[in-house]
């Protein structure tokens, strides 16, 4: 066998092909930079867009330093490094400092300045008050392209979670109580150590031990500053808004995924060519404050005819007002579009889950027996109503008043029938008296006569015509891929910045990165 392997050896290694060598390690090549940056690219577009169509004077005045001091690095420089870093899905600082070392694209729009990831955060941070100009700039280069059509300007937000602590989240009485319980936990270490001296020990408290204490009590501290210093947040009811301590103006959001601390960012987008005509952000996961104030920043490029598109989210009786009122195009969806529209009839089964905030149950509490309502009751014209298990109920027929003004019609059951029925466990919860002769009623409202003049009976009748569902349908195929493209090719899934200023600045940059590749992809600077 070993004399055999060994003839095998020599034959493999005779027939053998001869390739050439190759070296791995580090060569100096000779790099033209400027033709690293390829004309139809994006990288192209952007720097062709700030050498020649961006007006900077702002920057360059806040970045103005003296003759005598070090040399600051040139803003037009910085904005091209983080715009093309957050094109290619690099959000830290510390990623695009090494990109601007070892990446040939960025060295080359750079000019090899290399700045470090502190300068670049603050660059950034900086960015605030010219954060809205320089998008402007963005959008009239997009529309000197031809790129804003102007006939729908879809709107809609995406939450994104921030960075912010969602344990530090709550009420100032929960935020209270959750410094209690710190304060709690770091007397029962020092309760501890002291119970373990009164039985001889002289070891000192434990080093790990002593440093937890030390941040339980830190913590409880600032926690109370917190609450010493920041008055409570209230929404427009006067109720008490949940509020972070890390960041203020973030706040708590249910999503499909669960409760994140962040923000809702809000994207207004044009249908022709799914340009962003505006951007901004909230610290709510209510979005019906934000819809005027979006048409307000997409004024612009809006004309007369320009129809504004928005889910249920932004539905208000406020803001329809305001809409008819200044005649404003709109098609605004209210909660109970899809229940109207037969095309959903079957949307039931699709439901997602319950909203994990607002209907939050304690541990070990019962399941909830699904009961019966009126709308599970048949009612027929004779004064009579056939309930869920099939027994006839009556009625006197009279038609009683609320105060209100809307009228109603009870219907009675027969006492034998109810308690013989199977379904008794699920009907109606109102329990009827023993042994008065009756069984459960059921009552029945008229619905409401509609106002044709009043703003959101129109802006239903509007959205259920077949032309108003055809052109709310293109809302979805408006705005979804622009969030599609920002979050998972952009690789923007959380923001990591706090305060609502910086987070907006954070977010317009991604918007501009959005609109930039639009440009490169129809043909500019080429």
């Amino acid at each position: 066998m070993p004399q055999t392997f060994v003839m095998y050896r020599n034959c493999f290694s005779h027939h053998m092909a001869r390739y050439k060598p190759q070296d791995r390690h580090s060569l100096l090549l000779p790099v033209i930079l400027s033709e690293q940056i390829v004309p139809g690219s994006f990288a192209f577009a952007l720097n062709y867009l700030v050498d020649h169509e961006l007006d900077l004077s702002a920057l360059d005045a806040q970045f103005k330093n003296d003759e005598v001091g070090a040399s600051a690095y040139d803003p037009r420089v910085m904005l091209k490094i983080v715009l093309l870093a957050y094109s290619q899905g690099l959000i830290s600082s510390r990623t695009i400092e090494t990109a601007c070392q070892r990446n040939v694209q960025f060295i080359a729009i750079s000019g090899d300045s290399q700045p470090s990831h502190t300068h670049i955060a603050k660059f950034v941070a900086t960015l605030s008050d010219q954060i809205k100009p320089l998008f402007g700039q963005v959008l009239m280069t997009c529309d000197a392209q031809g790129l804003i059509g102007r006939d729908m300007f879809a709107i809609d937000g995406v939450k994104l979670p921030s960075n912010a602590s969602k344990e530090r989240s709550g009420t100032h009485q929960e935020l209270r109580h959750r410094a209690d319980r710190l304060e709690q936990a770091a007397d029962k270490i020092l309760a501890l150590h002291q119970a373990q001296d009164k039985q001889g020990s002289d070891d000192a408290l434990e080093p790990k031990r002593q440093a937890q204490m030390e941040a339980l009590r830190k913590e409880a501290a600032r926690t109370r500053e917190f609450l010493a210093n920041k008055p409570q947040r209230k929404n427009r009811k006067g109720q008490e808004l949940k509020t972070n301590i890390t960041d203020p103006d973030s706040a708590k959001m249910a999503t499909s995924k669960g409760v994140i601390q962040g923000y809702a960012a809000q994207a207004a987008v044009d249908s022709r060519h799914q340009i962003i005509v505006a951007a901004d952000v909230i610290g709510s996961g209510s979005e019906q404050a934000m819809l005027l104030p979006m048409i307000a920043q997409s004024q612009p490029y809006r004309a007369e005819h320009t129809l504004i598109t928005a889910d249920a989210g932004y539905h208000s009786d406020a803001n329809v007002g305001h809409l008819k009122d200044h005649n404003i195009p709109a098609l605004i969806a209210d909660n109970q579009m899809r229940g109207r529209d037969e095309r959903f009839e079957s949307q039931a089964k699709y439901k997602g889950k319950p909203d994990p905030l607002s209907e939050k149950k304690a541990t070990g509490q019962p399941k909830e027996v699904k009961r019966f309502g009126p709308k599970d009751f048949e009612f027929n014209d004779d004064n009579t109503a056939t309930c869920p298990a099939g027994n006839l109920m009556t009625s006197s027929g009279s038609i009683h008043k609320l105060a209100s003004g809307l009228r109603y019609q009870t219907y009675t059951a027969r006492e034998v029938d109810c308690k013989a029925c199977k379904l008794s466990g699920q009907c109606l919860n109102g329990i009827p008296k023993p042994n008065d002769g009756r069984g459960r009623k059921v009552t029945r409202f008229e619905p409401k006569l509609k106002d044709p003049t009043n703003p959101s009976e129109r802006m239903r009748q509007a959205i259920d015509s077949p032309k108003g569902r055809q052109l709310y349908s293109q809302r979805i195929g408006t705005v979804e891929p622009v969030f599609g493209n920002i979050r998972h090719n952009k690789r923007l899934t959380r923001l990591n910045h706090r305060g609502r200023a910086k987070v907006n600045t954070q977010w317009n940059l991604y918007c501009m990165v959005h609109n930039i590749e639009k440009l490169a992809n129809n043909g500019y600077a080429r």
